[in-house]
């Protein structure tokens, strides 16, 4: 059948974030959980909030989100360009 990983919820893997920040050792959860650190680790990646300039928080996998989002709102904006170059009579007779 191939490898066998458990499945955790996002709820779940923000939960063992969220005690790794308030002090938990990451040894200490990977035992209490059975989590291997590789995994923990990802997830303090994905989860660990930054303090955004106006005072907000989010997560690294927010910003990775915005970001693709970003990318591609970037990348229909240059079709949209080119489409309207292309449709855009550049004469002026009217």
């Amino acid at each position: 059948m191939g490898k066998v990983s458990a499945r955790y919820t996002e709820e779940f893997k923000k939960s063992v974030v969220s005690l790794y920040s308030n002090g938990k050792t990451q040894s200490q959860l990977c035992e209490e959980y059975g989590i291997s650190s590789s995994a923990l680790s990802r997830w303090i990646k994905m989860y660990s909030e930054v303090k955004v300039d106006d005072g907000s928080v989010m997560t690294a996998k927010q910003i990775k989100e915005l970001q693709k989002k970003n990318a591609l709102l970037e990348e229909e904006n240059i079709i949209l360009k080119k489409a309207l170059a292309i449709f855009t009579p550049h004469s002026d007779n009217g």
